[in-house]
């Protein structure tokens, strides 16, 4: 026999759980951890969800890409028959909005106005994110480690690395650029999976410190954007898991 009708709890509960499950491309963060969900409404088998964000001159492709991920995985959800996903406050809202409802696309939505393919967009960022967090998870292991030489960093596999929020985000972000995540796997290669030179090591770690400093920031001040903007959105954000670790030296540090 077919399931019944999930009741509308359950419905709600099972729509903000996949709604955790959509990353903002630049700031390689959960929607709902930024605070950019602004409600979640089930009406029967109906989800009406309204997104919002720090400014109203966001990037329209980046908008739309969370927009349209967010509209997929809810339609994803059993017993979601109809899924309504708008996006307030923004300077392109009125176009995403019919897009979206329409299921017209990215190039669909935005016509000639469409740069690039959202795939495209997407691979840039999942690879500036493994750079990002395989820095984090390398400050890790050598806060752990002080002695561990620089000579020695080249040899370092996943299976070295503490278990913790930085290794857990490591791993994710790898298995999204489909790299290995055994524990023999080396921890330091590049988006394609290949090794760092043994010579290079030290200016790779420098610029990928450069790169996770740059996600942190641009995070941590569009978090205060959206609190400005919208007074009380404090209370739907989520710190950080590794914002709520001890205070750590970088690589750079560890390499100079």
């Amino acid at each position: 026999m077919p399931a019944g009708p999930r009741p509308t709890g359950a419905l709600e509960r099972a729509a903000r759980a996949a709604l955790d499950g959509v990353f903002d491309p630049e700031l390689d963060e959960p929607i709902t951890d930024l605070g950019f969900v602004r409600s979640v409404v089930v009406s029967g088998r109906r989800v009406t969800v309204h997104l919002r964000l720090p400014t109203s001159f966001c990037s329209p492709n980046f908008a739309y890409l969370m927009a349209s991920d967010a509209k997929d995985a809810l339609t994803a959800l059993p017993g979601a028959e109809d899924v309504v996903v708008l996006l307030d406050d923004h300077h392109d809202s009125e176009l995403i909005n019919r897009g979206l409802a329409a299921d017209a696309g990215y190039r669909g939505t935005f016509g000639t106005e469409a740069e690039s393919d959202l795939d495209e967009l997407r691979e840039t960022f999942r690879r500036k994110a493994h750079t990002a967090a395989m820095e984090r998870a390398m400050t890790s292991l050598l806060r752990q480690r002080p002695g561990l030489g620089e000579e020695r960093l080249y040899d370092v596999v996943l299976g070295d690395l503490p278990d913790g929020p930085g290794t857990r985000a490591l791993l994710r972000r790898r298995a999204a650029l489909g790299l290995g995540t055994a524990p023999a796997d080396p921890v330091l290669v590049d988006e394609h999976g290949r090794r760092f030179p043994p010579g290079e090591i030290p200016l790779r770690l420098r610029f990928a410190r450069a790169v996770r400093i740059s996600v942190d920031g641009n995070a941590h001040f569009c978090r205060g954007l959206l609190r400005t903007r919208y007074p009380g959105s404090a209370a739907d954000q989520t710190p950080r898991e590794w914002d709520s670790a001890p205070a750590a030296s970088s690589v750079k540090e560890h390499i100079s």
